[in-house]
């Protein structure tokens, strides 16, 4: 008798990455996979509820995260969300020591494969210790992937050779062998070579984590797609030398609508279709007061209706203490700020908005995306640079202009929004979108991607027979 494929994921975590493996796990599932979805606890609690259709191919199995010394960790701070940046090493600790707890439960369950992040690189002994293949799933676009480079760039040595310092980072890659503007500038290249290229406190950086895995997988799986990273495709599997397939973008199910009717949708409600700028940064991005006010001056001096989702940041005790005086008062004839969480999928849906000032990251590009908007970036953190570098190289948004030091003013804000929404010379970026918003909302196209994957996985099951 036939049995269903049975899959284990394990993602780093952090939501951004945590998402993306639930999104894949979804897509597995509805090409009858059987799913094991491993995480901590608390991680598991804030998922979204898995879809009805695949209800019963979905298992959530949640290993408790172990605790610090010395409570470095407080109770409850399972994600990168829940800590500064500074204690990130130290929830890394906590994780690696889910090493055995893990084997244990490959052991007892026997998967057919293992879809692996790059964090938990001792997933690669385990797995060959019980013949069992491993796909290193690559949440980030191709394009940061090639950037990073194969696993002898990743190496001490190769560190030294080819990544010595931090300006390495600011131009194209000499294995990158067509024209690319995806490169750091000096500000972002400093901050993400000392969180990826340096030990920290787990005794390994990231980049040595990644290059173990990359060296020893069975193959890479990223969220993409040849219509968008064609190039980049090609080129990481021949950097490689193994399959890398393309899982499709993965984007989530477009919401049925009509079901919210919070303040947010009813002043919506109320607005011309596509005139309205949704402002959102996620909650990984921490924003200083200096960023906020700015990015608050800047929707002031644009004149657009806007709809910003803002969360209460750590340097405010309250609310009201977030924004400049009299912003709200000043504004509130064409804008909303909404504190706290809010259905962010389905007020991208809604007709009136037109245009997304946000972060880059490649999640949120793909949330986007397939709603048409126009893109105003504003890169903070990790991948976000050079998601944005490569938008803008595609003609699809216009990115913040900043000082040397990474600063922005609210004049900048207001120059990118007004060019990308309302000014003649926007016309053709506007018009870019169209092309690209066929690409990221085409469901099907991508739903065809994960069914390709899912047929590479039943046919290299080592040692067991789905038959």
């Amino acid at each position: 008798m036939a049995r269903d494929l049975h899959v284990m994921m394990l993602p780093w975590s952090a939501f951004g990455h945590i998402i993306p493996f639930f999104q894949l796990s979804i897509s597995l599932a509805r090409n009858g996979v059987q799913v094991s979805f491993v995480s901590t606890p608390r991680n598991i609690q804030r998922l979204p509820q898995i879809p009805a259709d695949v209800l019963s191919l979905i298992h959530f199995v949640d290993l408790p995260l172990p605790q610090l010394d010395g409570n470095i960790l407080a109770k409850g701070d399972e994600a990168t969300v829940d800590i500064p940046f500074e204690k990130i090493q130290y929830l890394k600790i906590a994780y690696d020591r889910l090493k055995y707890p893990f084997e244990q439960l490959v052991i007892s369950k026997c998967p057919d494969w293992i879809i692996n992040d790059f964090i938990p690189y001792w997933v690669i002994e385990i797995a060959q210790k019980n013949e069992i293949p491993v796909a290193f799933f690559s949440v980030f676009s191709t394009a940061l992937t090639v950037f990073v480079g194969p696993p002898d760039s990743l190496f001490t040595d190769g560190v030294k050779r080819l990544r010595p310092s931090s300006e390495s980072l600011t131009v194209r890659p000499p294995w990158v062998d067509f024209s690319s503007s995806v490169a750091f500038r000096s500000h972002e290249a400093a901050s993400f070579y000392a969180g990826a290229y340096m030990e920290n406190a787990s005794g390994i950086s990231d980049v040595c984590r990644l290059a173990e895995v990359l060296q020893s997988c069975d193959l890479v799986a990223i969220r993409s797609c040849p219509e968008y990273e064609g190039q980049y495709l090609e080129l990481y599997e021949e950097l490689l030398h193994k399959k890398v397939i393309p899982v499709g973008l993965l984007p989530p199910d477009r919401p049925e609508g009509g079901t919210s009717r919070a303040e947010s949708f009813q002043w919506l409600d109320g607005q011309e279709p596509k005139s309205v700028v949704f402002v959102g940064f996620g909650s990984e991005c921490k924003l200083t007061k200096e960023q906020v006010h700015e990015i608050a001056h800047g929707l002031e001096l644009s004149g657009l209706p806007f709809l910003w989702a803002l969360r209460r940041p750590i340097w405010a005790v309250h609310e009201d203490e977030v924004l400049p005086d009299g912003f709200v008062e000043r504004t509130c004839s064409r804008g909303i700020v909404c504190m706290g969480w809010i259905p962010q999928m389905e007020i991208l849906a809604h007709p009136s908005i037109g245009g997304s000032l946000f972060h880059a990251g490649w999640g949120s590009v793909i949330e986007t995306l397939q709603f048409g908007h126009c893109l105003v970036v504003l890169p903070l953190i990790i991948d976000q640079p050079l998601q944005a570098r490569l938008l803008v190289e595609k003609g699809i948004a216009i990115e913040v202009e900043r000082k040397e030091d990474g600063s922005f003013t609210g004049k900048d804000i207001a120059i990118a929004l007004r060019f990308a929404m309302v000014s003649e010379e926007g016309n053709k970026l506007r018009s870019n979108l169209k092309d690209a918003t066929k690409i990221f909302g085409d469901h099907e196209l991508h739903r065809g991607y994960a069914t390709k994957f899912v047929e590479y996985l039943r046919d290299n099951v080592k040692n067991k027979s789905l038959d």
